[in-house]
């Protein structure tokens, strides 16, 4: 058996997997020196005037989904309990999801996710009936029930205009990769994910999740993904497509975030079938879009610099001053509080 090192080891050693606010920490002058020389310590609000405090925590996701153009929408529904009070036990509030779901034409598998929350927290794949129940018994927030989006391509693209500009800047674009593992015939899911040093953080919450199917035999030349959600926290690795970035995406970013009212500086969390749709504009299903909260997600590449991520991300929150410093001169009116989606919060063609 080959050496491992430590998880601990690898954990501190390289970047990407830090606390955020350990990366972060460095930071901290440079927004403090921002927050003195806008005037405001929420200068921040002001990088998406639509948003609640620019998109930065607390925001509604599905109000957001909202104000996206329906055709680069999956199907997705939303549900705040507070509507339906005589709803409290995990199996009525199932039923209600599946009625709505067949109104809707939306079936399994779907993804769950809080209308609230941060780094893919409390998101999954259900792939049935009893995994609905399962997933209400355990989160009683409002959430979005999102049609499964399966096309082979995931990106993280981030976009950012100024105010008194037409066009906008795409600056990173995020290729992701999902935790998987490669049969060989002969080892199990547990050994295989056990030979990956990114698959061996995710151990202790797959053993919960997956139990028994760890120990099967996967057969030779069959790849099996074990965690369905795009998320850093979950295995995803980030890898950087910055080379991807020309002026045809620019356009298409351009297009997309024209009709998103009080939108400036964010992440595009989106699934695609090809470059070739991507670059089309068609067929772009937009799965999420983060403001001011959002980073430039290619710094957790592999073995990029250390330097080179700061640099990255102080280029980004110097945009922010600049998309901020425009508004506030123009008084532009901000969010008073965090939206609030109807039942159902948008419906993609």
């Amino acid at each position: 058996m080959s050496f491992r090192p430590p998880l601990f080891f690898i954990k501190w050693a390289r970047f990407e997997y830090w606390p955020w606010w350990v990366f972060y920490l460095p930071l901290v002058p440079y927004l403090v020196w921002t927050a003195l020389r806008t005037g405001s310590p929420k200068f921040f609000a002001w990088a998406n005037p639509g948003m609640w405090l620019g998109g930065l925590i607390g925001e509604s996701k599905a109000s957001i989904l909202a104000t996206l153009p329906p055709s680069y929408l999956p199907q997705s529904l939303f549900f705040d309990w507070a509507q339906w009070p005589h709803l409290t036990q995990a199996s009525a509030r199932a039923a209600h999801v599946q009625q709505a779901m067949q109104q809707r034409g939306l079936a399994f598998p779907v993804v769950a996710k809080p209308n609230v929350g941060e780094r893919g927290t409390h998101v999954e794949k259900i792939t049935d009936a009893a995994g609905l129940t399962t997933y209400l018994a355990a989160h009683s927030h409002p959430l979005i029930v999102q049609e499964f989006v399966d096309y082979p391509i995931e990106l993280g693209v981030f976009y950012s205009r100024l105010p008194n500009q037409p066009q906008g800047q795409v600056s990173s674009v995020t290729l992701k990769r999902f935790l998987a593992v490669q049969g060989n015939g002969q080892a199990t899911v547990r050994q295989l994910l056990a030979q990956n040093d990114r698959a061996r953080f995710q151990l202790p919450r797959l053993e919960a999740k997956l139990g028994p199917a760890l120990d099967q035999v996967v057969p030779a030349g069959t790849q099996l993904v074990v965690e369905p959600i795009g998320n850093h926290c979950r295995g995803t690795e980030f890898i950087n497509a910055n080379h991807l970035i020309n002026k045809r995406l620019q356009q298409v970013f351009d297009q997309i975030a024209a009709g998103v009212d009080g939108f400036y500086y964010g992440r595009f969390d989106l699934k695609v079938p090809s470059l070739e749709h991507l670059y089309a504009g068609e067929q772009i299903k937009i799965l999420e879009l983060n403001g001011v909260a959002s980073e430039p997600a290619h710094i957790y590449h592999p073995g990029y610099p250390l330097w080179q991520a700061y640099r990255d991300v102080l280029w980004h929150w110097r945009r922010v001053r600049r998309i901020c410093q425009h508004n506030m001169a123009l008084a532009v009116p901000l969010a008073a509080s965090p939206l609030k989606a109807p039942p159902v919060a948008t419906a993609g063609n």
